[in-house]
């Protein structure tokens, strides 16, 4: 199952009244686990950067005034999606601004059944708790001191944590990956028991073996529990 974790940092708050997109930040996960792909694409805006938006990002005008507007990046960043679910804290607002940016491009639309809101996953797991992705952060005791401004592909991986702890831990194989990875030198590289060092006590009783002999005894020597 693929899935690519998401996050955006724009202008402002709303398409419909000039802000646009200025980046974006992708993690692949594949089954659950993290497979080292990611999309990162800073955008010109065309169009001057608010100070209230830049105190958020710090991505202003001089730097961006040499990238690539979303007309010049929209069909590789579709391409790097595909039919994958989106993993998104507050889809809401990112699927708005990339569903209008593909309008203006005249490409398809993502579907708002493609994503998956992790900030909606939160609120229905810790109802009255603190839901942002700091808060989310700090309850899972996932570092993110490296994230003093917003960052799209810095805010997808911290997200790629954080949504791998709300649908129940960080490793959904139960650590197994990491016990083959380290056993390589087993028949075909995958994990195996080993034997226990002291073997489990019986807890049959004698009471109970004395019934499971009388039992055996009772099928008569044709018994196939008898055959060895």
């Amino acid at each position: 199952m693929r899935e690519v974790v998401l996050d955006t940092e724009t202008t402002g708050f709303d398409p419909e009244t000039g802000d646009r997109i200025v980046e974006i930040g992708a993690v692949e996960l594949m089954g659950h686990m993290a497979t080292g792909r990611t999309y990162h694409q800073y955008i010109n805006p065309e169009r001057a950067m608010p100070e209230e938006a830049f105190q958020v990002h710090g991505l202003g005008d001089d730097f961006l005034r040499d990238k690539p507007k979303f007309a010049d990046i929209g069909q590789a960043f579709l391409d790097f999606v595909g039919d994958a679910k989106l993993v998104i804290h507050n889809a809401k607002f990112d699927i708005k601004f990339l569903n209008a940016e593909l309008k203006w491009m005249g490409l398809p639309e993502i579907p708002w059944t493609q994503a998956i809101d992790t900030l909606d996953i939160a609120r229905k797991k810790f109802p009255g708790s603190p839901a942002s992705l700091d808060a989310l952060c700090r309850r899972f005791n996932i570092d993110n001191s490296s994230r003093t401004l917003h960052g799209a592909l810095l805010d997808s991986e911290i997200l790629a944590e954080v949504y791998l702890e709300l649908i129940g831990g960080r490793q959904p194989d139960f650590g197994l990956t990491a016990l083959s990875n380290s056993a390589s030198d087993r028949p075909g590289g995958h994990w195996t028991p080993g034997a226990r060092p002291k073997p489990l006590p019986v807890r049959l009783s004698e009471a109970e073996r004395a019934a499971h002999k009388d039992f055996l005894a009772a099928l008569g020597a044709d018994a196939l529990w008898l055959k060895t």
